[in-house]
């Protein structure tokens, strides 16, 4: 039997709280009326309604369904979710991963940034909540109220550092969780979203499902951020045929029979010579793996537009 007691942290004022991974297990779960508190969720729920706290510390494990922030202010989090959203906020700082498009409502003064964190079980629990490490569009974010000539949201500073925002946690029972802030860890790649990017050109990388796709993603993304390109942003989505021929054109015919095997990895790097660098990178590193390229500075901008509006389609963005 379960007890709702057990997913509750309700009128708690300057207290540190949390639960260690495996013990919330997909249930729904609520925090209300907190003030001054540490809140950590180092496990994997259904979803999590957030009501009327005020200048906390909120870390929430993978979300399969939706996170909802309803009068909060001045509270600084870390969350990954399949839906983020706010009504009636004010001064939030959010480092996400959201699979859809967040939206807030009658909010004002937000600022995003990109989910970063790493403990050991987080991978699975991403797994368990049925989300993708590479589907995140936390810079895309939907106002639902605009006011004329305000901005209710914004960006976090690109060096913003998490610890600095949510600490690591200060009991004895939650500091059994081995975790790592650092950006290098983090088991979300760091894309720039919607920032400026620094370059007009831009590269697609792209590979087909297989037991290591994620494996060299994470690979290519490394040495490519090692040669100091950026990774503007990445998706994971199932093609069909008629997909892949708009996507990779003329060498449609050579990607089709792979995309029966699963979804796609889509990866686009920014900077001068991104194109040069990822060819070399795929041919250096990755030889006898199938991997979608762009072949030339003029062709890739188009073929990043050509995946990215056909993943909006598919993700219903």
């Amino acid at each position: 039997q379960i007890d709702p007691k057990d997913y509750t942290f309700s009128g708690l004022k300057g207290k540190t709280v949390g639960r260690l991974p495996g013990k919330v297990a997909g249930q729904q779960f609520v925090i209300q009326d907190c003030e001054n508190c540490s809140i950590y969720i180092f496990d994997h729920s259904a979803t999590i309604t957030i009501d009327d706290c005020v200048n906390c510390q909120i870390f929430l494990g993978p979300i399969k369904g939706s996170v909802f922030f309803r009068d909060c202010k001045d509270c600084k989090c870390v969350v990954a979710c399949q839906q983020f959203r706010t009504r009636d906020c004010r001064k939030l700082e959010v480092f996400l991963c959201c699979a859809t498009q967040p939206i807030i409502e009658s909010s004002t003064s937000m600022k995003f940034g990109c989910f970063q964190y790493y403990y050991p079980e987080l991978a699975l629990q991403f797994k368990d909540a049925g989300l993708s490490i590479f589907n995140n569009t936390w810079s895309n974010i939907h106002d639902f109220t605009p006011v004329s000539g305000e901005n209710n949201w914004g960006l976090l500073p690109e060096n913003a550092v998490v610890q600095d925002y949510v600490p690591l946690p200060s009991s004895e029972e939650l500091k059994a969780v081995r975790i790592s802030t650092d950006a290098t860890r983090s088991i979300i790649p760091i894309t720039r979203g919607q920032r400026q990017k620094s370059s007009d050109e831009s590269c697609l990388a792209v590979f087909f499902a297989g037991d290591y796709t994620t494996a060299n993603a994470r690979k290519l993304i490394d040495e490519m951020t090692g040669k100091g390109f950026q990774l503007v942003q990445t998706k994971e989505v199932s093609m069909k045929a008629e997909d892949a021929n708009r996507v990779f054109q003329q060498c449609a015919s050579e990607f089709i029979p792979l995309l029966e095997k699963g979804p796609v990895v889509a990866l686009e790097f920014n900077g001068d010579g991104a194109v040069e660098g990822c060819r070399s990178t795929i041919n250096d590193v990755f030889s006898g793996t199938k991997v979608f390229v762009s072949e030339s500075k003029a062709s890739a901008s188009q073929d990043v537009d050509n995946f990215y509006n056909f993943a909006d389609m598919q993700m219903g963005m």
